[in-house]
């Protein structure tokens, strides 16, 4: 699944770090997130969604 995470991220000045702080998930979490070799829970698409303030489909394309 294709993500716009990593540029989320970088525009909040996070690292990938700061953000597995946030959202309570390991730094290699985010960095699997990223790299699309992960899906994450709905749970962990929600934390992500409310932290960067926008929908879950803002942040992951299904189709991509």
């Amino acid at each position: 699944m294709k993500n716009s995470l990593p540029d989320l991220r970088e525009r909040c000045g996070l690292s990938q770090a700061d953000l597995a702080d946030d959202v309570g998930v390991t730094r290699q979490t985010i960095n699997s997130i990223e790299r699309g070799r992960y899906d994450p829970s709905l749970e962990l698409a929600f934390a992500l969604a409310d932290r960067f303030e926008c929908r879950i489909e803002d942040i992951f394309d299904p189709d991509g």
